[in-house]
């Protein structure tokens, strides 16, 4: 059962511990009432599973014996089912009081969406680390004896997957000795991108084409919201600099794998980076959405911090010489419990409650997949460059090309080249360097060399 995109996603990691060998059939639909819940009948029909879809009214009229949500509403009531909850993100952590009516309660961990009529609506609540209890004895104590830490599935297969981390890099364009900034924003005028909407652009055009890549991990409330269309024309401009934009489904665990830099706010996508010890730099820490007490709310008072209006290349570099690896350990060790075992705690939990309707738990737990290779969208490669260079003491000739986009006003660094295919009306008539880049129709050539000993030739 899912309310949006994001809890839909994270079902995938839950679903493969239900398996139909053991006489479980598994259906699906749509708990409604979310404002994100946009494109998601869609995406169970993309998963194959069109003909197990069913509508809440149909849901709520047949019996069954076990509910699985990555979210909670107290309206997943009318289910006759006993119902396991788990987070869809990095533990509890946001306060979204449209939906908690607490200030100071998270979403997740309230006593508005855990209960109804004074009755806990869960049989069983999935939390990430211990530290959650506590903080659900704050803000709903009657549900703390249905809690249980199972840890999270979502790191284990990050995990799982670091020794793919150079194919799923080679598929994001980090390859040829360029490194990979991963741009993060959450949802909500907090976010990056709300606070900072230009930074996508500014950032991949503030670095040198050849030594890096970019890509953009946007929280998928973020396309529910404005649309798939809406989204990628707000980030036209980047894109046409090389900008490199992941999916909403699927996509992200791997350019979390593959970053070396991340640049993000307070979303779990950066929190995720940190674990994996990525040299984090953040543009917006959205303190004010933040449950003061969590982990999160931490983390975001505590690491490194992006001046958008600064220099960002220069800004990445110092951030990479001066990365401690032990400066957000401690938060995000109090983020995560029982590392690599979330795949067994939470099939227990799952076949705990399928006990009654006879079904015995399987004597082997399956380990957790590697995440899908990553499939980012993008426009073709970038045709104009802002180019410098420097003559090295070996007399090697050291060139940088920094992209140009459409309607983005910069000064200068150097001189300008351009590709033929070019399409812009005036860059090439204005250009001080037009390289012609197909030499014939079925053999395409690369703009040329970035660094070329003994001198260089255009």
């Amino acid at each position: 059962m899912a309310r949006t995109l994001t809890s839909a996603t994270r079902l995938l990691d839950v679903l493969p511990l239900l398996r139909r060998e053991d006489g479980i059939e598994t259906y699906y639909t749509v708990n409604p009432g979310s404002a994100f819940a946009e494109g998601l009948h869609a995406y169970f029909t993309s998963l194959g599973v069109g003909d197990r879809l069913l509508s809440w009214e149909e849901a709520t009229r047949r019996p069954f014996d076990l509910a699985v949500a990555c979210t909670v509403n107290n309206s997943m009531r009318q289910l006759d089912a006993p119902l396991v909850v788990l987070p869809h993100g990095a533990g509890y952590n946001r306060l979204v009081t449209e939906t908690t009516g607490d200030a100071s309660a998270p979403a997740g961990l309230s006593r508005r969406e855990l209960t109804w009529r004074g009755k806990v609506v869960p049989a069983a609540i999935g939390v990430s680390h211990s530290e959650q209890l506590g903080r659900l004895a704050g803000s709903c104590p009657e549900a703390v004896e249905r809690a249980a830490v199972v840890g999270d599935i979502c790191l284990d297969r990050i995990r799982r997957s670091l020794p793919l981390r150079d194919r799923y890099r080679a598929l994001l364009g980090a390859v040829d000795g360029r490194r990979l900034v991963v741009l993060h924003s959450t949802w909500s005028s907090h976010s990056l991108l709300g606070t900072h909407p230009e930074l996508p652009l500014e950032l991949v055009t503030s670095l040198p084409a050849d030594e890096y890549a970019v890509a953009a991990v946007l929280h998928p409330n973020v396309w529910a919201r404005h649309s798939r269309r809406g989204v990628l024309e707000r980030l036209e401009r980047a894109m046409d600099a090389g900008l490199l934009v992941i999916p909403p489904e699927e996509g992200w665990r791997a350019a979390v794998v593959a970053g070396d830099w991340v640049v993000g706010d307070h979303g779990s996508t950066t929190l995720y980076s940190a674990a994996l010890d990525r040299t984090v730099l953040l543009a917006a820490t959205g303190l004010d959405e933040l449950d003061a007490a969590s982990p999160t709310a931490a983390f975001a008072r505590r690491a490194p911090r992006l001046d958008v209006a600064g220099d960002l290349y220069a800004q990445l570099l110092r951030a990479d010489a001066e990365h401690d690896p032990e400066l957000l350990a401690p938060v995000v060790d109090s983020q995560w419990e029982t590392p690599d075992k979330s795949t067994a705690l939470t099939q227990d939990l799952l076949y705990g409650l399928l006990a009654d309707a006879g079904v015995r738990a399987p004597a082997a737990t399956p380990e957790p997949e590697p995440v899908p290779d990553p499939r980012p969208l993008a426009h073709r490669a970038p045709t104009a460059f802002d180019v410098t260079g420097r003559i090295g003491a070996d007399g090697a000739v050291e060139v940088r090309r920094h992209p140009l986009a459409p309607r983005h006003a910069t000064e200068p660094r150097g001189f300008y080249a351009v590709t033929d295919e070019e399409t812009h009306p005036l860059w090439p008539q204005s250009a001080d360097v037009l390289a012609r880049t197909l030499v014939d129709a079925a053999t395409p050539r690369p703009f040329g060399p970035r660094r070329r000993s003994g001198g260089c030739r255009a």
